[in-house]
């Protein structure tokens, strides 16, 4: 029986959340607790690699976690952003979101209208002479640098922030109680293993979203009751509702 449910990610803002529907719904409490945090690298850190921001005259942020990064270290650093430089987004939400550091001018700011950087590359390709600086995490791999190479354009991504394991206080350790746990990514599961080394899942059910989240699950040796997305479960929410439907009714 799921009574308690811990999801690896911080609380909707909006109380029209599916999460919330489902608690209610199936009368299981949810706990919403990240298992990872995200920190900015020292402006030392920064400097070993070489970049110098105002080499280049567009940034590509895929993250609201970029954009707050990438301004914390151009302050740091005494970098004075200059007004024209142009910024390129994944999506309106990520673009409109830089208005919290500087004035949003439509001329400067482009963005992708699926969330997906294939959609925002035709864009880029029209601003062929641009060089492009692209904030990124530690956690990455070069499907992106990869991309930018095929379209000849000029470009050189960074690391300007780090994911680290939010580490549990030793009261959340003795209350762990959870029938359920839900993954978001690969970090998550290494904190997992972190923070509770003697883990034993026995009854408890774990959910991964993503395909890299279920691998490192398989390969902590954990086993999985949800994987999603699936073609008729594309979210968590969907494939949680599921699952309870099934167990619970």
């Amino acid at each position: 029986m799921i009574k308690k449910i811990l999801v690896s990610q911080p609380k909707p803002t909006s109380e029209k959340s599916p999460y919330f529907d489902i608690a209610s719904r199936f009368d299981v409490e949810l706990v919403f607790r990240p298992f990872i945090k995200v920190e900015g690298i020292s402006a030392k850190d920064f400097r070993a690699q070489k970049v110098n921001i105002l080499d280049y005259s567009a940034i590509v942020f895929t993250s609201r976690h970029a954009i707050d990064h990438f301004f914390t270290m151009a302050k740091e650093l005494r970098v004075a952003i200059p007004e024209d430089m142009k910024y390129f987004c994944v999506t309106e939400t990520i673009a409109l979101y830089i208005q919290k550091y500087v004035q949003y001018r439509k001329r400067k700011v482009f963005f992708g209208e699926t969330g997906k950087i294939d959609d925002l590359i035709p864009t880029m390709v029209k601003h062929k002479t641009e060089k492009y600086l692209v904030p990124m995490s530690d956690v990455h791999n070069d499907s992106l640098a990869n991309l930018l190479d095929s379209k000849k354009l000029n470009h050189k991504e960074c690391v300007m922030y780090k994911t680290v394991s939010n580490d549990f206080t030793p009261e959340e350790v003795e209350n762990f109680d959870y029938d359920m746990l839900i993954f978001f990514s690969p970090s998550g599961i290494e904190s997992l293993t972190k923070n509770f080394p003697d883990f034993k899942q026995d009854k408890i059910a774990i959910a991964t979203f993503g395909p890299t989240t279920a691998k490192a699950a398989k390969e902590a040796g954990l086993r999985l009751d949800i994987e999603a997305p699936t073609e008729k479960y594309p979210s968590m929410t969907s494939a949680l509702q599921h699952y309870l439907l099934e167990k619970q009714g």
